[in-house]
């Protein structure tokens, strides 16, 4: 394992041109070959160059994600290097090249081969191109400023004799070797350095300032230039120099250094002082990793004392930065252990100096919200929440995994927090502050040596006799999932023979406690190797209740089933609660909340929904919606029964189970009623970043409508059922997006199968195509109704899965209403259904940010009848796509659409008033 002393050494002279957003570089590098093997190239990180274009990994990260602005962004607010010329230490000029696939990294050949223990040096000239910093945070804003990290060339780390080849995905773990650094900076008079390296000498010449900086053993460092003054404090404590811009929230001088100093010493007291003496804690760096929750809460609100809020985002930011600076690990592939001691020193650090805080602060003192779970938790408490909300959605990661196959959410909240629990779980398994000894002991072999995660593995195994293999190579490695809960509980005199079941088969230890009438613990133990099921024994002593996992120790998936009455009939009573909580384990939830449905013929109608749907997803879920219609005087609403059965291995992730029912009015004098038992089959790929899923549905839809002298009704589409099998496939991100569909419906008077295919690509010059073909026939038809016929324009919806807000009307506002289905056509032309056949292609192109034109054409047949060709054309505004759009129809199949007056009763629109689709709109970036 190479040590870190007598490293490489690296000598920048850079000089800032900041017309041109540039820093100027000639930079020598003297390469130590600490390996045991002959080295003919080196590899250097060159991340800035990864803003160069819109295919890097970088590029692909953002799409992944649906970020458009690096997209969308101008050439000159992008970074790129631009390398002038490599030359060795005998002024030979060397050749180098970007591996494949790797736009940001820079593989130089050397003329001869660097012996083991051997040095040599090169000499590189080269321009750094900055990009606008409001893609990472990282780069230039708009008042001149720079926060610089990743810029420069540095050597890759060298592990097991190949160089570590990791792509910027902004993920801030970029592999460095560790170097000495000399930094030289020229800078014009009204700009001013910071830096986590020591300052040296600083001189003045003709307008411009040059700064020395140095810095021994570092694997990165952090440089920021601001113009006309600096933004940062400098606090000096006795042990650390820390200069930070943290905002402060309202807070004075002396109250944040009260707290400065006070984390600057809980830090020490858990990790050891910091080698290096002098740590930078930046705004930017907690902007790229907030404190969830509490940058979500709107300012107005203040459920937390300023000084809290300050000093909480101080320690996060501290702890981060800390902990990067100074631990010698792979930051990709073992981000778990920096994400781990991270969070756990966090919840350590309240637990010591803020035990009474509550995830929402001082809401819970609010006498309407005190009967919620939410606002009972303990600060410490979300931790698990937050990881259990991806557990239950089945999207949760192993922490052992390489940070970059993590989606966003895993990446930069569940992750983390469930390595956090996790060191926490075996801190309270092994007891005697074990965990936190073995800690500090790695912190102290990062100072002289490159780690990884064996090197800690080792280190608590030398601490306990305990075994600890379960915990690395089932919590770490695996996304196992553990559930234990209680089975028979038997008295024997002065004793319990407790049962102990684990449900999902994961052996890990759990603790058990025993509660008094006051709700006191009488005793707690720790139960171990529980593969199945069980049998203990333990004192009775004044149980009145046994609860497994009582104090969350243990990020455990369902504490539900974690507790036990010994004196009373229901283990969870029943509670019903307003509007919606957070799961309770101590309770059976039902929520209730008032709502609101709307359509033109029921008008605007409220209802008092009963559902039992929390925060976190769980396997059954119900939801009944009674509802008064105001315009007819009647009772209309739904229900639906769910029942999610989570596959955890293989590409087969959800079945889910559903009986659906609803009955509302579909014209003035008539109401519907339908009937859906389904099954769905939901697969995913194996890599959870791909955006690429798969939906198998079948169902059995049962329609009773009323005859209704307002829509065309009869004996044959009164009442009727429909087998529908639906197969459906997409793929998505920014720039391209891909949806298969087929469809069979089945029923006694017909036989129809569709399909459609949609595609959409957002190119290089900004331009966007959309296009999407629909197919559909009939296998057999014996009704003359054209109730079940392909629409055109838009679709009749005889099985009622549309959210058509005036269903059945033929002129007016409501018809206007679009919905892309079927044909897909604009237009309203004068033969609007086909029943035999109909083939369709529409197409949209933007020509100026959201407008776009559009056009259709197609193919249909009716029977009796020849087919006949229509098309359509028009201006698409596509302000939020999906969800409101409006189509101004121009030329068709009719003719000159503005022609012939009444123009405005040609207007498609689009509008969607469902929450939680629009909700989709902004949680898609983090699942």
């Amino acid at each position: 394992m190479a040590v870190t002393s007598a490293q490489h050494h690296i000598k920048l002279n850079v000089k800032l041109d900041d017309a041109a957003k540039k820093i100027q570089v000639r930079q020598e590098l003297v390469y130590h070959n600490q390996s045991d093997t002959l080295i003919n190239a080196i590899v250097l990180n060159d991340w800035n160059n990864a803003y160069s274009g819109k295919e890097t990994p970088l590029a692909r990260r953002f799409s992944d994600e649906f970020v458009r602005a690096f997209h969308l962004a101008s050439e000159e607010e992008r970074g790129n290097t631009t390398i002038f010329s490599v030359v060795d230490q005998n002024g030979l000029l060397l050749n180098f090249q970007r591996p494949e696939g790797h736009p940001d990294l820079i593989e130089i050949q050397l003329k001869n081969p660097v012996y083991p223990n051997k040095k040599f040096t090169i000499i590189i000239t080269y321009t750094v191109k900055l990009p606008k910093d409001r893609f990472t945070r990282f780069g230039y804003d708009d008042k001149g400023n720079y926060n610089l990290r990743d810029w420069y060339l540095s050597p890759a780390r060298f592990e097991n004799n190949i160089f570590v080849r990791y792509s910027n995905e902004n993920l801030d773990d970029i592999a460095n070797a560790v170097a000495d650094y000399d930094l030289f900076v020229t800078l014009p008079e009204d700009y001013f350095p910071v830096s986590d390296m020591y300052m040296g000498n600083k001189t003045s010449s003709q307008g411009k300032n040059e700064y020395y900086y140095t810095g021994k053993g570092l694997t990165n460092f952090y440089l920021i230039i601001e113009k006309g003054k600096s933004t940062f404090a400098t606090y000096r404590t006795a042990t650390a120099e820390v200069n930070t811009n943290i905002k402060n929230n309202r807070t004075t001088e002396v109250q944040r250094a009260v707290l400065i100093e006070q984390i600057v010493n809980f830090t020490d007291s858990n990790l050891g002082r910091h080698p290096y003496g002098k740590i930078l804690v930046t705004q930017a760096d907690y902007d790229r990793s907030p404190m969830y929750g509490l940058n979500q809460l709107p300012s107005f609100i203040s459920p937390f004392p300023d000084s809290f809020l300050y000093e909480i985002r101080f320690l996060k930011t501290y702890l981060n930065t800390y902990l990067k600076s100074t631990l010698k690990l792979d930051p990709r592939k073992d981000s778990w252990i920096y994400d781990g001691i991270q969070i756990y020193l966090m919840m350590k650090y309240i637990e010591e100096y803020h035990p009474d805080k509550h995830m929402m602060g001082d809401l819970g003192d609010w006498w309407i919200l005190k009967g919620f779970n939410l606002f009972r938790i303990d600060f410490n408490g979300q931790y698990n929440y937050l990881y259990l909300l991806m557990a239950r959605k089945n999207l949760d990661q192993p922490i052992g995994d390489p940070k970059d196959t993590f989606i966003k959410f895993n990446e930069q909240i569940a992750g983390k927090y469930r390595a956090g629990l996790s060191l926490n779980y075996l801190d309270s398994y092994l007891g005697s502050s074990i965990v936190s000894q073995s800690v500090k002991e790695f912190f102290e072999l990062n100072k002289s040596r490159v780690t990884n995660r064996d090197d800690f593995r080792n280190l608590i195994r030398s601490n306990t006799p305990k075994n600890i293999d379960w915990f690395f190579d089932t919590v770490v490695q695996t996304r196992e999932l553990i559930d234990y809960k209680f089975g028979s509980v038997n008295k024997e005199g002065d004793s319990l023979r407790v049962t102990v079941k684990n449900s999902t088969g994961t052996n890990v230890p759990v603790s058990v406690y025993g509660l008094n009438k006051s709700g006191n613990v009488v005793f707690s133990k720790w139960l171990e190797n529980i593969k199945s099921d069980s049998t203990f024994v333990i004192p009775r002593l004044d149980t009145r209740k046994l609860v497994l996992n009582y104090n969350n120790e243990i990020p455990e998936y369902n504490t539900r089933n974690n507790w036990k009455n010994l004196g009373g009939v229901l283990n969870r009573p029943l509670k019903f609660t307003f509007f919606q909580d957070l799961e309770d384990p101590r309770y059976n939830q039902v929520f209730y909340v008032p709502s609101f449905v709307f359509n033109l013929y029921d008008g605007v109608s409220a209802g008092l929904r009963f559902h039992n749907k929390s925060l976190l997803e769980r396997p059954f879920i119900f939801d009944i919606e009674p509802t008064y219609s105001t315009k007819t005087g009647n009772l209309i609403g739904s229900f639906s029964f769910l029942y999610n059965h989570y596959i955890r291995e293989g590409t087969l992730y959800n079945i889910r189970y559903g009986i659906g029912a609803s009955t509302f009015h579909y014209a003035p004098d008539a109401a519907y009623v339908k009937f859906t038992p389904s099954v769905q089959l939901r697969i995913r790929d194996e890599d959870f970043r791909k955006n690429r899923k798969e939906f198998l549905l079948g169902r059995y839809v049962m329609v009773d409508r009323e005859a209704s002298v307002f829509a065309d009704t009869d004996e044959q589409n009164e009442n009727y059922a429909v087998f529908n099998l639906r197969y459906s496939k997409f793929e998505t991100e920014i720039t391209r997006h891909y949806n298969l569909y087929t469809d069979v419906q089945l029923a006694g008077n017909f036989g129809k199968l569709s399909g459609e295919v949609q595609f959409r690509r957002l190119f290089n010059d900004n331009r966007q195509i959309n296009l999407r073909l629909f197919a559909g026939a009939f296998m057999y038809r014996s009704t003359d109704s054209e109730f079940f016929s392909f629409g055109l324009d838009r679709p009749t919806d005889y099985m009622f899965d549309y959210n058509f807000y005036g269903r059945s009307e033929e002129t007016g506002l409501f018809s206007q209403q679009y919905v892309m289905a079927e044909g897909g056509f604009k237009s309203i032309l004068d033969t609007r259904f086909a029943n035999q056949w109909m083939t369709t292609v529409n197409a949209s192109f933007n020509i100026w940010n959201w407008i776009e034109v559009y056009g259709d054409a197609g193919l249909f047949k009716n029977r009796n009848r020849d087919a006949r060709f229509v098309y359509d054309s028009g201006i698409r505004l596509n302000l939020v796509p999906d969800y409101f759009e409006l189509y101004l129809p121009v030329y068709s199949s009719n003719g000159f659409e503005l022609d012939g007056g009444n123009y405005s009763q040609k207007i498609r629109f689009v509008v969607t008033i469902s929450p939680g689709t629009l909700i989709n709109l902004f949680t898609r970036k983090w699942f």
